[in-house]
């Protein structure tokens, strides 16, 4: 909630246009709550912040950077077993958006329920094998985005830091087109094999965190143990794919 109203390494330090949590229980697939106030107005997600207990949760605050204050443009989304939150953006997206979804097959396409870059990042990535290999999904959809930017014409753009998970592992990536990828830290929560996949620190003690580098992917497995890998120029995208 602090960095709802308070952040400090974002492009903007008050991120009131929605919010989201997504976690994980008994079942394969996340829970889901998410609003359009600001997280530091919501009462109920205090309640639930008290209640709710979850060994693997993503939490996102959102700054619009463009879509509609409206709770299907809010993060995390949510698909079988995966959700997805992002920081970021693709640049001229609206003039991106129709040849982007293109590349989706009609089940995919059928389960976009909003507007925004970010859930095309995720739908994109289901699309080009986010249940098999998630890196290798990951470099589809940023040299997609690459491509469809130069055949539109347009200078690509992409800034991209990201955290996801299919319940078992939670990924994360920290990449951008340009010299300015937003932020990403690690920490291990202290007394416990708690792990912290943040877009800032959440406290003032810098010497907990680690600050992710550009271009890197972040695997932090079950047992909570964290692999960081070079996240490569991303490979030409699938050829079946459609363009327009």
């Amino acid at each position: 909630m602090a960095q709802s109203h308070d952040a400090h390494e974002a492009k903007t330090r008050t991120n009131g246009d929605g919010f989201g949590v997504a976690w994980y229980g008994h079942r394969d697939e996340p829970g889901l709550y998410r609003d359009i106030l600001p997280a530091w107005s919501d009462q109920n997600l205090r309640s639930l912040a008290r209640q709710i207990q979850s060994r693997l949760f993503l939490a996102h605050v959102r700054a619009s950077t463009g879509g509609l204050t409206s709770r299907s443009n809010c993060h995390p989304f949510v698909s079988g077993r995966w959700s997805f939150m992002h920081n970021g953006q693709i640049g001229h997206f609206d003039r991106l958006r129709r040849r982007l979804e293109s590349h989706l097959s009609d089940d995919v396409y059928g389960q976009k329920h909003g507007a925004t870059d970010s859930e095309l990042i995720f739908l994109l990535m289901l699309e080009f094998g986010l249940d098999s290999d998630p890196v290798l999904a990951m470099k589809r959809m940023v040299a997609t985005v690459v491509e469809e930017s130069v055949r539109g014409g347009v200078p690509p753009f992409l800034r991209l830091t990201a955290a996801f998970s299919d319940g078992n592992q939670l990924y994360a990536i920290r990449y951008a087109t340009d010299a300015f990828a937003p932020t990403l830290y690690t920490a291990t929560l202290g007394g416990s094999s708690g792990i912290c996949v943040v877009s800032e620190p959440l406290d003032g003690e810098a010497a907990n965190w680690m600050a992710v580098p550009a271009n890197s992917f972040v695997t932090v497995s079950r047992q909570g143990r964290i692999a960081i890998e070079s996240f490569e120029e991303p490979i030409s995208r699938p050829q079946d794919a459609v363009t327009v």
